[in-house]
């Protein structure tokens, strides 16, 4: 298989808040990479730490130890004022609730052009009026609606403006923060299908932040499973859906609805105790256990894990 281009390097980040005795490490040992073009999963429950990583790639959140790569170049700690512009405009946010974050008192056409009038990325007034209506256009809304304000749009066209506000700054890299969880059911899956579409015609790459799994299998090519500031589990969405090893994303899995009221009654959900993880026998490693399958865990557990995945293997050949 040919080699990917990694446009985000994740190296040993943590992450926390306080200093002393009150000091509260929010994200641990984290290490990932995200492949150009791909949309890489953050799962987990609330207070995770999944959106500390998001907002610290887009350097919201400073770090406490690690590394941050963005197309091989570092971009946490102190970096050169060229660099802070260059992950500005190539990183944007989408964030989670389109009402918090965006301005009541601006008009949309002020919202989605900030980008364009801090960085002047436009020729004269027409450009930048013409620009803000091709964003618009883009995500499904009208142009005459950049006059309006924010309060006068449902929950869902809010979320657009903000997709629509990241994706002015021609990005090439969009930490999407939990986008459809303030929105209807209805409305989610058509901000996950625009997602989808400028995906594609923009050549994207999303690091998409979730707490539902149902939710980031239609829309990942790899998924990350969090626990309490440590990633547990990482694997291509098909693998880890068919092949899950970590209890918690058993657990996980476990909680997703499925669409037929006969399995659904019958199904056994599971509840993730942490208490059964051992580690005074031996120290928990991050071990890639098959090919680009990644689990935490102890020499004990690896070996569980690996007797697990011949069993499976075994019973797929049968």
């Amino acid at each position: 298989m040919a080699e990917r281009e990694k446009l985000i390097e994740v190296k040993d980040l943590q992450i926390s808040f306080g200093k002393g005795r009150k000091k509260f490490v929010a994200v641990d040992h984290v290490n990932f990479d995200i492949y150009k073009g791909e949309t890489f999963s953050l799962v987990g429950e609330s207070g995770s730490g999944k959106t500390t990583i998001g907002r610290a790639i887009t350097r919201i959140n400073p770090t406490s130890a690690g590394e941050i790569y963005f197309k091989g170049k570092k971009i946490n700690g102190k970096i050169s004022r060229e660099l802070d512009r260059e992950v500005i405009k190539s990183c944007q946010m989408i964030f989670q609730d389109p009402m918090a974050s965006l301005n009541e008192r601006a008009k949309v056409d002020y919202i989605v052009s900030e980008g364009l009038l801090n960085f002047h990325m436009y020729k004269d007034e027409a450009d930048r009026e013409a620009k803000v209506q091709k964003a618009l256009r883009e995500v499904g809304l009208l142009p005459e609606f950049a006059s309006r304000f924010p309060h006068e749009f449902s929950g869902g066209q809010r979320q657009r403006i903000g997709i629509a506000r990241a994706l002015i700054m021609e990005p090439e890299f969009v930490v999407a923060d939990e986008p459809i969880s303030a929105l209807d059911v209805s409305i989610r899956a058509q901000v996950l299908n625009l997602l989808n579409q400028l995906k594609a015609s923009r050549g994207l790459t999303y690091l998409f932040i979730a707490h539902d799994l149902s939710v980031v299998r239609f829309i990942s090519d790899r998924i990350a499973v969090i626990y309490k500031g440590r990633i547990v589990e990482l694997a291509e969405a098909e693998e880890l859906f068919h092949h899950p090893l970590h209890p918690y994303t058993k657990a996980l899995l476990s909680a997703v609805p499925i669409p037929d009221p006969e399995i659904e009654k019958k199904k056994k959900l599971l509840i993730y105790d942490p208490t059964l993880h051992d580690y005074t026998i031996s120290k928990p490693q991050w071990v890639e256990i098959t090919e680009g399958h990644f689990v935490y865990g102890n020499e004990p557990e690896l070996e569980k894990y690996r007797a697990e995945i011949e069993a499976i293997n075994a019973a797929e050949k049968a």
